[in-house]
């Protein structure tokens, strides 16, 4: 998988997620948001120095951020940088050039059959109200959407705001820890409890409407454009992580930063932008 893995969202059965990074794979990112660093800096081991004529006493700390596999992980993420730079990034610049109609039309499409698993998990949380608008919003699109690929929902008089939410942001409401941080190929940036909230995502997402889809005729493609279209919205995300010192330690802050921002959300801590192009976590916010 691409670097985009880490910053944007996995591939699952072919279609990209719109949550989680993604990055949240949970989503429009023209300017760096100054909420979310690109790095966050572990605390350093500390050393105390004892009194004279004691002996010494070394304070070592414990693993800060979560990654026990961070030599395997740095291996994925440098193949993921390499094909990037060499095959996704020259192709993504060039589907840039297909009229925004359709790329918008295509993520649209794609968002729109995710909703149920966000009312879903709406419900799950104690969010009856949010659960309530976004199946509105998935009946509006479906129908006078022109099966979502017009999002109607959010314009007047309707005025429903695309929300991003998964199981793995139903899990983090209610206390899950993310667990080890893992970067995988084909999924890139997520953690244990992502991985797992995001898989049942795609188990719940409605099959009959897009049975068609999941076949390899149609699910390739669409994933692969997904995929693009991702890679340009998430463009000065990735090239900010790339100038970084440490690009891996970047994209690993970033998504877990994003990450708990977007759970802390839903309990009412902080304000955070609703719109669907934000970066989402996990498997997608998603």
């Amino acid at each position: 998988m691409v670097l985009l893995a880490a910053l944007a969202g996995p591939v699952a059965g072919g279609i990209v997620t719109a949550d989680p990074f993604v990055l949240p794979i949970g989503q429009q990112r023209a300017t760096p948001d100054p909420d979310f660093p690109e790095r966050i800096i572990p605390p350093p081991v500390v050393r105390t120095l004892p009194p004279a004529g004691q002996d010494e006493i070394v304070v070592t700390g414990r693993n800060a951020h979560g990654d026990p596999l961070e030599a395997a992980n740095e291996a994925a993420f440098a193949v993921a940088q390499a094909a990037d730079d060499a095959v996704v990034a020259p192709a993504a610049r060039a589907y840039k050039k297909v009229p925004s109609p359709f790329r918008t039309g295509l993520r649209n499409f794609l968002a729109n059959f995710r909703e149920p698993v966000v009312a879903a998990n709406f419900l799950l949380q104690g969010k009856p109200g949010k659960a309530a608008e976004t199946v509105g919003r998935f009946a509006i699109n479906t129908t006078i959407g022109i099966v979502g690929v017009l999002d109607m929902a959010k314009r007047r008089p309707f005025r429903l705001p695309r929300r991003r939410n998964s199981f793995a942001n139903t899990l983090g409401f209610y206390g899950v820890k993310p667990g080890p941080f893992f970067f995988l190929p084909l999924i890139g940036a997520t953690t244990l409890r992502d991985l797992f909230g995001n898989v049942t995502d795609q188990v719940l997402v409605p099959l009959g409407p897009i049975r068609p889809l999941r076949g390899s005729t149609w699910s390739v493609p669409i994933g692969v454009l997904s995929a693009l279209d991702y890679r340009i919205e998430f463009d000065e995300d990735l090239s900010r992580a790339k100038a970084s010192t440490d690009p891996y330690a970047a994209v690993r802050a970033f998504y877990l930063k994003r990450r708990q921002a977007e759970i802390d959300h839903l309990r009412g801590r902080t304000p955070i932008p609703t719109d669907a192009r934000a970066p989402a976590g996990g498997t997608a916010p998603r």
